[in-house]
C-alpha cells in the first residue's frame, strides 16, 4: 500500500527562541526534509535545537517551480515540514500556494499552533479583539491607495505589517486616509529584548518615532472607524 506523506506547517519564534513548542521541535526532527524560506536565516535556529534534517529553500520567488517536486516527494511517502524566517508559514510568508497544491493532490496538511506577530500586537493594543481585519503588508504601489480608501470606513480593528524603512511614510498616509486623530497601537521587536508598544493618535505616534529608533518589524493596529448612527425620520 503506497501511503503519501504529510505536509507540516511549523511556526518558528518571531524573536525569542523560547517560544518554539516541544511539538514543533519533534516534528522538525522527525521530518524527512525541511523547507525553509531562507536557509541562512533558519540555520541558527535548527542548530540551536540540534535539528539535522536536510533543508531546502522554498520562498516566494521559487515556490511555483519547487512545489511540483515537493508534491512528488510527498506522494512518495516523505513527511515534509515547512518553516518561514519567523512566525507561522503562509501568514504574510510563503506557504499558501504549496498548501493549496497539496490539498489538490489529496495530501494531508497539518498546521501546528505557534508564534505569529499579529496576535500579541492585537492583544497589546487594547482595541476590540472579537472582530478584526488582518491586512498583512499593503501593496507597495498599485492598489495601495485603493486599500486605504476601503479601510478608512472599516469598523473592525485593522492589523497591518510594515517594514522600518516604510514605517514613517505609512504613518503619513494613515493621517491622510484615516485622519491624524485616529487611534493606533504600534508594536515592534515583539518577544525581543527591545520590545516596544506605542499607543496614541496617528499624529502622536508619528511624533514619537521621529525622535526614537525606527528599527525592527512593525505591527500596526488601527482602531476601527466609528460609524455615526443615521438620524431616524419622523
Amino acid at each position: 500500500m503506497n501511503l503519501t506523506g504529510k505536509l507540516y506547517l511549523v511556526p518558528t519564534p518571531i524573536g525569542n527562541l523560547e517560544d518554539i513548542t516541544f511539538r514543533a521541535i519533534r516534528v522538525l526532527k522527525e521530518a524527512d526534509l525541511i523547507l525553509a524560506e531562507d536557509t541562512r536565516t533558519s540555520a541558527p535556529l535548527l542548530k540551536h535545537f540540534e535539528i539535522h534534517q536536510k533543508v531546502f529553500s522554498h520562498h516566494q520567488h521559487n515556490e511555483h517551480q519547487s512545489s511540483n517536486e515537493i508534491i512528488r516527494f510527498l506522494k512518495e511517502g516523505k513527511n515534509i515540514a515547512l518553516i518561514s524566517d519567523a512566525g507561522t508559514p503562509a501568514i504574510s510568508d510563503p506557504g499558501f500556494y504549496l498548501v493549496r497544491e497539496a490539498i489538490k493532490n489529496e495530501i494531508d496538511v497539518e498546521c501546528l499552533p505557534g508564534a505569529t506577530a499579529f496576535v500579541p500586537a492585537l492583544v497589546n493594543s487594547g482595541f476590540p479583539t472579537d472582530r478584526f481585519c488582518f491586512e498583512g503588508f499593503l501593496p507597495l504601489k498599485k492598489g495601495r491607495q485603493t486599500r486605504y480608501k476601503t479601510l478608512a470606513t472599516e469598523d473592525r480593528t485593522i492589523i497591518l505589517y510594515e517594514s522600518p524603512h516604510r514605517f514613517l511614510k505609512t504613518l503619513d498616509e494613515m493621517a491622510i486616509y484615516f485622519g491624524a486623530d485616529r487611534q493606533i497601537s504600534v508594536s515592534r521587536e515583539l518577544t525581543k529584548m527591545f520590545e516596544e508598544t506605542v499607543r496614541g493618535t496617528v499624529a502622536e505616534v508619528k511624533t514619537y518615532f521621529e525622535t526614537h529608533p525606527v528599527k525592527g518589524e512593525f505591527v500596526m493596529c488601527v482602531a476601527g472607524a466609528i460609524t455615526k448612527p443615521s438620524k431616524e425620520r419622523d
